[in-house]
C-alpha cells in the first residue's frame, strides 16, 4: 500500500502540527504502508505544470491520501483524491477554537473559519482528531463525515539523551535551583499570562523554550511579555534540539486554555518530568490528577502546586515514573498499526471499521 501523508507548507509550519505528521511517518516506518510525503508529480505544484502538460500527470500515484492540514494545496489533494475514488483521510489538528488566541487577530478569525473547516473536513472519508474533546467539538460545528480519534502519540525514541544537554543548557541561559518550563511556540492560547504572573509571584526560574513572533503578526500578549519579561523568567527562541529543553527543565508548566491533546506534554511525561497542567477536558481525558501530573483551575492552585514539588522531591519523582508509564501507552508503535488499519478498512470499503466501533457520524440538517 502506497500512503500520501501531506503536510502543506512544511517547510513553514511549526510547532505540534509538524511534529504530529512526523511522528505519523515515523510510526507508520514501522509497518508496511509505503510513505508518499508529497502529492506532486514533480516534487512542488508549480514544477508539476510541466509533467501535466507533458501528459505524465499532476499528481504522483498513491492508494490512500492523508492531509494533515487545510489549505489550497490540501484542496487540490481532496479533490483529486475524490476524482480518482481514493480514499482521503482528513487530520483535525486545526478547530475554531485552537485558532484563537495565536497570533494578532486570529481571535476576530476564528468564527470565521468554522464554517469553512466544517466544509473541508466534510469531505473525508474519514476524519481523525487526537482526542475525544476534539471529535466533539467537530461534531458540534457539525462535520458531516465519520470521525475517529487517535493520539498524536510520542516517539519516546527521539527524547532519548535528554540528561546530556542538562548542564550546557542551563550555564548558557543562566537557570539555577528548580527551573519551571514550557516548550513550544509562545503565545497566549498556550496560558503565557498565566505562566508569566506565576513566575512574578514565585521566586524559581521560569524558562520557555520555543519560537516566537516579534513582527506585528504577534499577539498582544506575546509582545508584552517578550518584550519586557519578568526578571526569572527567559524566553530562549527556537531550540535546535528539543531535548536540550527537557534536559534543563525540572517542572513542566502548562496552563493551556485550549488544546487537542498537546504532544510537548506527552514528550515532558516521556523524559519522567512531573507536568502541571490546567485542569480542561482535553487533559483530563489522557492524564489523572495526582497519579501522573497535577491539574489547577486557579492563580492560586498553581503556585500551590509549584510549592508543593518544590518541597516534595519525592513528589516529583512519584509523578515523573507514572508520567513516564502514561507516555509509553502512546507508543508510535500503536499509533502506527492503528493508521495502517485505517488505510486498510478505507481500501476495503469498510468505513466502519476504519471509523472504530464507538465513532459515530454527524450529518448537517436540511
Amino acid at each position: 500500500m502506497r500512503a500520501l501523508n501531506y503536510l502543506e507548507l512544511e517547510e513553514t509550519v511549526r510547532g505540534g502540527m509538524l511534529t504530529a505528521a512526523r511522528q505519523q511517518r515515523t510510526a507508520l516506518g514501522t509497518t508496511d504502508v509505503e510513505v508518499v510525503e508529497t502529492p506532486w508529480r514533480a516534487g512542488n505544484p508549480v514544477q508539476s505544470l510541466g509533467t501535466l502538460f507533458a501528459g505524465e500527470g499532476y499528481f504522483t500515484e498513491f492508494d490512500v491520501a492523508h492531509c494533515n492540514l487545510v489549505g489550497p494545496g490540501s484542496v487540490a489533494v481532496a479533490r483529486h483524491a475524490k476524482r480518482e475514488d481514493i480514499p482521503l483521510v482528513l487530520h483535525a489538528h486545526l478547530t475554531r477554537e485552537d485558532f484563537a488566541e495565536s497570533f494578532r487577530g486570529s481571535s476576530t478569525l476564528a468564527p470565521a473559519l468554522e464554517p469553512y473547516l466544517r466544509w473541508f473536513y466534510s469531505q473525508a472519508d474519514l476524519v481523525l482528531c487526537p482526542s475525544e474533546y476534539t471529535k466533539g467539538v467537530l461534531q458540534d460545528y457539525p462535520v458531516n463525515a465519520p470521525i475517529r480519534q487517535l493520539s498524536n502519540g510520542v516517539d519516546v525514541e527521539s527524547m532519548q539523551g535528554y540528561e546530556g544537554f542538562r548542564d550546557e543548557t542551563r550555564e548558557r541561559f543562566d537557570l539555577d535551583g528548580m527551573v519551571v518550563y514550557a516548550v513550544g511556540e509562545v503565545f497566549e492560547r498556550k496560558g503565557l499570562t498565566m505562566f508569566c504572573e506565576l513566575a512574578k509571584a514565585t521566586d524559581y526560574d521560569f524558562a520557555w523554550f520555543g519560537p516566537y513572533d516579534e513582527g506585528p503578526q504577534a499577539g498582544r500578549a506575546t509582545r508584552k511579555w517578550v518584550n519586557s519579561p519578568p526578571e526569572n523568567v527567559t524566553f530562549t527562541g527556537y531550540m535546535e534540539d528539543k531535548r536540550a529543553a527537557f534536559g534543563a527543565g525540572d517542572v513542566y508548566l502548562f496552563p493551556a486554555k485550549v488544546e487537542n491533546q498537546g504532544i510537548a506534554v506527552l514528550e515532558a511525561m516521556a523524559c519522567g518530568k512531573p507536568v502541571v497542567l490546567r485542569d480542561i477536558d482535553v487533559f483530563r481525558e489522557f492524564f489523572t490528577d495526582g497519579e501522573d501530573c497535577l491539574m489547577c483551575s486557579t492563580f492560586a492552585e498553581f503556585r500551590e502546586a509549584l510549592e508543593r514539588l518544590a518541597d516534595d522531591p519525592e513528589l516529583r519523582e512519584r509523578l515523573g515514573e507514572n508520567a513516564r508509564e502514561t507516555a509509553e501507552s502512546h507508543s508510535l508503535d500503536r499509533i502506527g498499526d492503528e493508521l495502517a488499519g485505517v488505510y486498510e478498512a478505507l481500501l476495503d470499503g469498510d468505513v466502519a471499521t476504519a471509523a472504530g466501533a464507538s465513532t459515530t457520524t454527524t450529518t448537517s440538517e436540511g
